[in-house]
């Protein structure tokens, strides 16, 4: 199956979402981007990765810095010249958003997170999914893949959830998770990641 589509995919914690994706783009034979970006934007910009993978997927802590410095709304756009003084989330959001967009314009890929449905919101041939789970498949699922303490895997579930709809409010300004955000929405709890592929891929097909 050739694809001429961008996929962007959008997870709770625990969901399968990064295996997903990373299974679609090796069936579809295109890019995959997600922690890849966090090295790409270090490259460009010779912060260490270390630093930027602690600040990844976390919005800034400074919101009243960013809004007197007019980035609150990233989506007006923006240049990544002169970002000396702005937060290390902040320097990582606009350099993936850079990365993503440009990519975007000459390769088709699946990418994970990082507010890429809606950077690329008005860009042609996207696709926006969102994978979910029950909250106790989730638990089980970071237990065994993450190697996360089993009592304190849900609150850890939890709290990557909610700093993930945080960092996708504070750089979009809607809501992380919203059905009417994305164009198909799958619950993993009972599929596994190659069925989730196949109905990804089905979707794909569909829309020709």
């Amino acid at each position: 199956m050739s694809c001429n589509k961008i996929i962007t995919i959008t997870r709770q914690y625990g969901s399968g979402g990064h295996e997903i994706g990373k299974a679609l783009s090796e069936k579809l034979g295109i890019g995959f981007y997600d922690k890849e970006l966090i090295s790409l934007a270090a490259k460009e910009s010779g912060v260490s990765p270390e630093v930027f993978a602690m600040a990844d997927e976390k919005p800034t802590n400074s919101l009243l810095y960013s809004l007197s410095t007019g980035l609150y709304n990233y989506g007006n756009g923006f240049s990544t010249g002169g970002m000396g003084d702005l937060p290390v989330n902040d320097k990582l959001y606009i350099l993936q958003h850079k990365i993503i967009k440009e990519k975007a314009d000459s390769e088709r890929f699946v990418v994970v997170g990082r507010c890429a449905d809606y950077i690329l919101r008005e860009h042609e041939n996207v696709v926006k999914v969102f994978i979910y789970a029950d909250i106790n498949a989730r638990v089980r699922r970071a237990i065994a893949r993450h190697d996360i303490n089993p009592s304190r895997a849900k609150q850890a579930v939890m709290k990557t959830d909610k700093n993930r709809a945080n960092y996708y409010s504070f750089y979009s300004g809607q809501k992380w998770g919203a059905p009417e955000n994305y164009d198909l929405c799958i619950n993993s709890t009972k599929l596994s990641v190659e069925q989730c592929v196949s109905i990804i891929e089905n979707y794909i097909d569909l829309l020709g």
